[in-house]
């Protein structure tokens, strides 16, 4: 007998169709529509049996007999699916909506900021699955050791959330993190970012904000000291929260290896850089606020791998090294550039980026980018004109771009295989390359540039 009979209008999303194979698991009756479903979701959805018959909206498998509609940010107000299941007065909720709803009853941790948010997040889901704390969570991207990027159970007592403030809904514009009312927040920094949404940076700051304002009472806030925007915005949070400041947390490499440090500790890490540092000091306050000791998590952390597209070594051999990751904001493509650099001296390290997000493909967000890339041997920037068609923004020239980002080690490309044909053909001796993106190269198998 099924517990619930749920239907989600755009499932295809990374997240949404997370959501409704962890429904599945747990027992619910799932079905979904979409009209497009990219990979990986739809062999997912698939492996599953959940995999919509036929693409598009179909406005005849809206029945009375479905519990909740879960709306997809993808589906638009004028979705024929929608539009029925409001006819019929069916409940109809949005993603995260639905995810506080599950979640409630339990001590929900969510973690926040404009980057760091995916890493600090696993790292809190790793620690607690090696320490064997059951607990439900909903994270950004595919994590080592979890099926999927949602786990919802009757058994746990804690929820780990990934908090995005994009928005909710095509009925709903709030940030999704306004929606998950924390008990343990974590702030991780803040920098302009959703530029579409958030057309000025106050206004972007009041997001965070607001967010502080829904801790729950005697809950607390973890914050960044070492970022003023974030220290201004928790020193001005209510009193009745407990506010934990952190700082990056100490480091140091040498041939064998990258280790985190304090005063009587040194500890052998598989992920490397200051950003990381910085996520781990979240985590290890976020465990401990939630009532893990600093032993414990010293031990757990050592075997944290990191996350796919963050950081994340695609490929290495006698040619070279290839790393993906997720950066796209100025402040995180600048760091992440620099902590490679850092962790490999004396190589060549190319950088390339891909322009993709709408705030990226703007010509007044780009000078924002200036000397981003600066410590790279070679740099990189690649957009495609047919994404910025797709966005509807003004278009922009390799020009514009080359003299936003600034500097004699950069050139810009708008065309895919130009792009690649032109660094296959460079000579480096065994290279470091480390491409940034939110998207995905135009489908390029990246690791494929060193055999």
């Amino acid at each position: 007998m099924y517990r619930m009979r749920v239907h989600f209008i755009a499932v295809g999303g990374a997240v949404m169709h997370n959501l409704a194979i962890a429904l599945h698991k747990k027992g619910y009756l799932v079905t979904g529509s979409d009209d497009e479903i990219f990979e990986p979701s739809g062999s997912r959805l698939a492996q599953y049996g959940l995999l919509p018959v036929k693409v598009g909206w179909d406005q005849e498998i809206i029945t009375p007999g479905i519990d909740t509609i879960i709306l997809g940010m993808h589906a638009k107000s004028d979705n024929p699916e929608l539009i029925k299941a409001r006819e019929l007065g069916l409940k109809i909720m949005s993603f995260p909506e639905y995810l506080y709803e599950q979640t409630k009853d339990k001590k929900r941790i969510v973690v926040a900021g404009s980057h760091g948010k995916t890493t600090t997040t696993a790292m809190i889901m790793h620690v607690f699955r090696f320490l064997g704390i059951k607990f439900d969570y909903m994270v950004g991207s595919l994590i080592d050791g979890f099926e999927t990027m949602v786990g919802l159970s009757d058994e746990s007592e804690i929820a780990v959330l990934e908090g995005d403030e994009y928005l909710t809904s095509a009925l709903d514009k709030r940030p999704k993190f306004h929606l998950y009312k924390p008990d343990i927040a974590v702030l991780n920094g803040i920098a302009w970012d959703h530029m579409n949404v958030f057309p000025t940076f106050e206004i972007y700051i009041e997001q965070f904000r607001i967010f502080t304002d829904k801790i729950s009472d005697g809950g607390s806030l973890i914050y960044f000291d070492g970022d003023a925007e974030v220290k201004k915005v928790a020193l001005a949070a209510r009193n009745n929260i407990r506010k934990i400041p952190y700082k990056i947390h100490g480091y140091f490499q040498n041939k064998t290896g990258f280790y985190g440090a304090t005063h009587n500790r040194m500890i052998p890490l598989k992920i490397f850089g200051e950003h990381n540092m910085q996520n781990l000091s979240a985590a290890k306050e976020t465990c401990m606020a939630a009532g893990v000791s600093e032993d414990d998590f010293y031990s757990a952390i050592t075997s944290f791998e990191g996350t796919s597209k963050r950081l994340q070594k695609l490929k290495e051999n006698e040619k070279g090294l290839v790393y993906l990751d997720f950066a796209h904001s100025p402040s995180k493509v600048k760091a992440t550039v620099e902590a490679v650099v850092s962790r490999y001296p004396g190589r060549e390290v190319i950088a390339c980026l891909e322009l993709h997000t709408y705030s990226s493909l703007n010509d007044n967000f780009l000078p924002l980018y200036e000397g981003t890339l600066k410590e790279a041997t070679n740099a990189f920037v690649y957009f495609n004109p047919h994404a910025i068609a797709l966005k509807k923004l003004k278009p922009i020239s390799k020009d514009i771009v080359s003299k936003a980002f600034a500097g004699n080690n950069i050139q810009v490309f708008d065309n895919s295989q130009e792009l690649f044909s032109y660094i296959k053909n460079q000579k480096y001796s065994s290279p470091v390359y480390l491409f940034m993106s939110s998207g995905d190269f135009d489908g390029y198998d990246l690791a494929e540039l060193i055999g």
